[in-house]
Parts: C-alpha cells; structure tokens; sequence
C-alpha cells in the first residue's frame, strides 16, 4: 500500500517556475516507477512525466518536455516536478501516482494517486 500527498501548488505568472512534491508512505516506495499527470477543467487526465524507481530514466510529454524536470529522492520517499516556463495552458490540478510496471502513459496503469494539487498560471 502506498500513499500520496501532493503539495507545492499555486498561482503563478506565465514564464515563472513552481515545484511540487509528491510524498510517499510505505516502505516500498523505491520499488515503484512514479508519474505525474494533469487535469484541467472540462479536460481528460492527461499524462505529464514519469520516472523509473531508481530515477534513471525518465519518459516525458512532448508538452513539457525542456520546460519540466521530474526527480525523486527515495531516502526521502519523495518525488519532485520542477515547472519552468510555466504557460496558462499549463493551469490543471496535478496529480502524482505510483506504478509497479514501471514507467507507464496510461492512468490505468498507475495502482496508488494523490489528491492532487492545484496548479495557476496566469497570463
């Protein structure tokens, strides 16, 4: 069993940064690839980026990728997405998962999801 909190969300202007977190509990979080993915209003849950478990690889959305950079930190069982660039398009509550069959695009591959967090860019 794994447990997600998100945190870190916010308002910020178009062009500025923001990090959020995504906290683990249980002992095994090491043992799962990790993924962030994104819903705006009206929208699908879309994926964002993923990060195998021992952070050697990492996959990215073609919408994203230059702009945002996912890192974790297993002694802290905590994974990170750094936001730079950030554009209006970018606003949509953010949600980390976990996955046990490593990197995956598809929300139905991830067992464990956090509660999300909002993210605002402003323009």
């Amino acid at each position: 069993q794994v447990q997600l909190v998100e945190s870190g969300g916010g308002l910020v202007q178009a062009g500025g940064s923001l990090r959020v977190s995504c906290a683990a509990s249980g002992r095994t979080f090491s043992s799962y690839a990790m993924g962030w993915f994104r819903q705006a209003p009206g929208k699908e849950r879309e994926f964002v980026v993923a990060i195998s478990w021992s952070g050697g690889t990492t996959y990215y959305a073609d919408s994203v990728k230059g702009r945002f950079t996912i890192s974790r930190d297993n002694a802290k069982n905590t994974v990170y997405l750094q936001m730079n660039s950030l554009k209006p398009e970018d606003t949509a509550v953010y949600y980390c998962a976990a996955s046990y069959g490593g990197i995956r695009t598809r929300a139905g591959d991830y067992e464990y999801w956090g509660q999300g967090t909002q993210v605002t860019v402003s323009s």
